[in-house]
């Protein structure tokens, strides 16, 4: 009994030394690491404790007022208005005269939520257009509570990018911008903002995907992100574990969850010397494009799908006076190579308005180079809204699956056509050849393989001349736009 009681003993007095051996240890940074081991190897997962600290005071809140006109119904009620009152016949009289329910516009103020991160001591601040667009009040609320009225120097609705600067006498924290050409899928990322007006709310997650094209606009190359974004999380910034702003939290697919998307923060650093001087102009070349699907590199001879697409050359634009034609493609410019017709938004936008670039096209299975001065892209672009009415005569059905018919003098008018181009399409059959490349009722057929077509003979010469093959290259107009497009003919 003594040898156990003395065993025991020992093993409290060895427990004891271990415990306060484990107590004296030094303490690890507040941004602890937990490691766990997969397969053979040690991961580290991070702690955002010191990180989210450090970056809050930095990050702020959006405010703003704007005034909206609309109709709001309005009631009349009286004390007297009574069943049986002794001024229910007169009631009764005014609203078969004035309506029950008369309508008046007037004025409404709308509140709304944003985020945004200071990027400059002197109170600049990014954030996303659509948090401050039309805003006529704006109001910025720091970590500490601290509020700044805030003004607009610039904005570019075409990215959802505007710069404010808070009116303030004192340096402001900021944010370091990192690289966003830089992040890989699967990276830890951290979301701060004001989500639902809960200020400076930090959420974490990885980079699920990268260049997303959700449908906002001719830009749209996004950071899919699984880190919780929420309305009033827009214009936030996105960080990476290094404390480095990657994005700005843009948008959300409002019936899922876990998929917010950023715009990389590249975007906006191109940007911010426009955006100081209060205005954004990008470079124009005056081209219609679409993709190099690999039907058409076959058809236009190219090894791989690669370049852009030119279907329209729009006239007396840079590219037309630079001897650009319809059916180029485009596969580098300035030096820098064309990969899609994203790569060529991207690049011709940032081109110098007024300086001379190198335009190398793939035209008839050669290279050549062309020099083409680059334009201010226009705001906006009226295009004709182009009407179609189904002509009675001349009509002729190919085994394609489609009816097709002159164009009169006066449809080319009404629909703001050229002379003697194309002929239409009155009708397709949606399980023809035809309607699975995507041709519709009212398209105009300009080119059958590259053979121009004016009228109806040239339209049969080329069908003809067309006949052994086992698919045609179309080119067709819809609307303001043209775009070539491959029919496969059924065996």
């Amino acid at each position: 009994m003594k040898y156990y009681s003395s065993r025991v003993k020992i093993m409290g007095a060895i427990l004891s030394l271990l415990f306060a051996m484990v107590i004296a240890l030094p303490a690890g940074p507040a941004e602890s690491r937990a490691v766990e081991k997969i397969s053979g190897q040690e991961t580290q997962f991070p702690s955002f404790a010191d990180l989210a600290e450090r970056l809050k005071p930095a990050v702020v809140n959006i405010f703003t007022t704007k005034v909206v006109k609309g109709r709001s119904i309005q009631r009349f009620f009286h004390p007297f208005e009574e069943k049986g009152g002794p001024f229910e016949d007169f009631f009764e009289r005014y609203k078969q005269f004035f309506g029950e329910t008369p309508e008046q516009e007037q004025e409404f103020r709308q509140r709304s939520l944003g985020s945004g991160f200071i990027i400059e001591p002197q109170g600049f601040i990014l954030t996303n257009n659509h948090v401050i667009e039309n805003a006529e009040e704006i109001k910025v609320r720091l970590a500490n509570e601290k509020e700044y009225d805030a003004e607009v120097v610039g904005k570019d609705p075409a990215t959802d990018i505007a710069l404010i600067k808070v009116k303030t006498d004192e340096d402001l924290p900021t944010v370091s911008l990192g690289d966003s050409d830089s992040l890989r899928v699967g990276e830890w990322v951290l979301a701060v903002g004001n989500p639902f007006g809960y200020g400076h709310t930090v959420t974490a997650g990885i980079v699920s995907a990268l260049g997303r094209t959700i449908g906002a606009g001719p830009y749209d190359d996004f950071i899919q992100t699984d880190a919780s974004i929420n309305p009033g999380n827009s214009g936030g910034p996105l960080f990476n574990v290094h404390g480095e702003v990657v994005g700005l939290n843009t948008a959300i697919v409002a019936s899922g969850q876990g998929i917010g998307f950023a715009t990389p923060i590249n975007k906006a650093t191109v940007l911010l010397p426009q955006l100081k001087k209060g205005e954004v102009t990008r470079g124009w070349l005056g081209v219609g494009i679409q993709e190099v699907s690999s039907e058409l590199a076959q058809k236009f001879g190219l090894e791989e799908k690669m370049g852009a697409l030119v279907s329209e050359v729009f006239p007396g634009e840079p590219a037309d006076k630079a001897g650009v034609e319809r059916g180029d493609i485009i596969l580098e410019i300035s030096g820098k190579p064309v990969k899609d017709i994203k790569a060529l938004l991207y690049i011709v936008a940032a081109l110098p308005v007024g300086q001379k670039v190198d335009l190398k096209v793939w035209r008839d299975g050669k290279t050549l180079s062309l020099n083409v001065m680059v334009d201010k892209r226009p705001e906006e672009r009226k295009l004709a809204t182009r009407r179609w009415e189904a002509p009675q005569k001349q009509e002729e059905e190919e085994a394609i699956g489609m009816t097709v018919a002159e164009i009169t003098p006066e449809m080319a008018k009404r629909m703001d056509l050229p002379p003697n181009e194309g002929v239409i399409v009155k009708d397709v059959d949606p399980q023809s050849p035809a309607g699975k490349a995507g041709i519709q009722r009212g398209d105009v057929i300009l080119e059958i393989n590259r053979s121009p077509v004016v009228d109806m003979k040239s339209y049969r010469d080329a069908m003809e001349k067309s006949a052994k093959a086992d698919s045609l290259l179309i080119l067709m107009r819809r609307g303001a736009s043209s775009r070539y497009v491959v029919i496969k003919k059924e065996a």
